[in-house]
């Protein structure tokens, strides 16, 4: 945004003391991006036999041309891996996989398509279009708690759900809050709901994230168009799986429980850094990891004490801070509110698909990779400070940590930088000017209200 909140926030230092803070911001930025760039040279310099998972998934296509199933792991070539996705992905994968380009540069692909990812994320207003910023969400997606080092590491497909999640957030959030209600944008956002519903689809233990469109700054039956839209689009890959791929459907339910014998079953604990994980460890030092209640129990607890109520007051707060609280129920009041602030209700939008995304219940190494798309997005927005503090613990220690050979892994490192993250996010919005303004920006009442009000939205 510009005007009066842009002043608010970014001018209240006089003129010297903001130089000096962006001075010493780039300085850090800068030293930020020589300690990532030094990381991925040296991964890259490393002969090691890495790639795993896009030899799994390409031995998978190769197994599907060649009449065999490719859920059972005895047909896949080279590898004791097991192929996880639906069966409509074999389809969809086998351009990626022809000719054998990305198998033999797949790290030099990933590179360029996570630089990619990074240019087509949205900015939420004024902020997020400069070229700092950009520089900013490059660093963020290559090297935000190491998800892009361990996505490249293993050549994990995540990579283009990474992009899809990028295009869906530039579609859902095109224009800014400037256009948040403008009825040409509507059919945009209708295709970035279908595009984000086929990226949860692809890992489906993270399709509550598509709960997080009823955030957006529009009328609750535009926002219920799509959530259903986005629904409808993660149930589709599905149902044509179980309709066109009813055998290869079967084997896939088998492999994703676990069903088939002396194979790799993806419930295997290693490297899930998910709260439900911490909380098996928990159950696991007390004696009563086979009591899976407790163990559920447990990690529902964690969730919401970490996650979802800290969420959950930030939102009822900024509601409650309105000078004349809306009649009506608590949704009424809450679309309200959205509407009346259309950018803090798209941060609020981007800040719950991070937490949801967060409370997955699987989150292996390169699932951070897309958390920091969804940071990416945000960081731009905040304070100088906060810029700082989130580039600090979720680039500066897990990257300095994984250069001095501590991979994060097992230790549940990269979740304490998410979570962390997460905290300051959550704490520069409870501080963002334009809460405490919330009277002004309150209705459409007489006096200079409407045209603080237009002017916020409309610059």
């Amino acid at each position: 945004m510009s005007g009066q909140l842009d002043v608010a926030r970014w001018s209240a230092a006089p003129v010297g003391t903001a130089m000096l803070r962006n001075t010493w911001l780039a300085c850090l930025m800068g030293l930020l991006a020589l300690l990532v760039l030094v990381n991925l040279v040296t991964d890259f310099r490393l002969d090691l036999n890495y790639g795993w998972d896009v030899r799994v998934n390409c031995a998978a296509v190769e197994a599907h041309v060649g009449g065999l199933d490719p859920y059972y792991v005895k047909n896949l070539k080279g590898t004791k891996l097991s192929y996880p996705y639906l069966p409509v992905t074999l389809d969809v994968f086998r351009p990626l996989c022809a000719g054998g380009f990305l198998l033999a540069h797949y790290r030099g692909v990933y590179l360029a398509l996570a630089v990619l990812c990074a240019l087509s994320l949205p900015g939420l207003g004024k902020t997020g279009r400069g070229l700092r910023d950009m520089f900013v969400r490059v660093l963020s997606v290559l090297g935000a708690f190491i998800g892009f080092e361990w996505l490249s590491a293993d050549g994990n497909f995540a990579i283009f759900s990474g992009l899809l999640t990028a295009v869906a957030l530039a579609l859902l959030l095109g224009g800014g809050p400037a256009e948040a209600q403008d009825p040409r944008t509507f059919w945009m956002r209708v295709i970035g709901a279908a595009v984000l519903g086929l990226v949860t689809s692809f890992k489906l233990v993270f399709c509550p994230v598509l709960a997080a469109l009823y955030f957006l700054p529009l009328p609750r039956p535009r926002k219920l168009i799509l959530i259903a839209v986005a629904a409808g689009s993660f149930a589709l890959p599905i149902l044509i799986s179980t309709v066109f791929y009813a055998d290869l459907f079967s084997s896939w339910l088998s492999a994703i429980s676990g069903r088939i014998p002396e194979q790799h079953s993806i419930y295997q604990a290693d490297s899930n850094q998910s709260l439900l994980r911490l909380a098996g460890v928990l159950a696991e030092h007390v004696g009563v990891a086979d009591i899976k209640l407790l163990v559920f129990t447990a990690y529902g607890l964690a969730a919401t004490t970490l996650v979802l109520a800290p969420f959950a007051g930030c939102v009822l707060r900024a509601i409650r801070q309105q000078a004349s609280p809306a009649a009506g129920s608590f949704l009424t009041r809450l679309d309200r509110w959205l509407m009346d602030h259309p950018h803090q209700a798209m941060r609020i939008t981007v800040l719950s698909m991070y937490a949801l995304y967060l409370c997955s219940p699987r989150l292996k190494e390169y699932a951070f990779f897309e958390l920091a798309v969804y940071a990416a997005v945000l960081i731009v927005d905040l304070s100088p400070l906060a810029i700082a503090a989130v580039l600090t613990s979720a680039i500066a220690l897990p990257t300095i940590a994984s250069i001095l050979g501590n991979a994060f892994v097992d230790s549940f490192g990269q979740a304490s930088a998410a979570l962390v993250c997460f905290w300051i996010l959550l704490l520069d919005f409870r501080a963002s000017p334009d809460l405490s303004a919330a009277g002004p920006l309150q209705g459409d009442s007489a006096g200079p209200v409407p045209g603080l009000r237009r002017s916020l939205i409309s610059d």
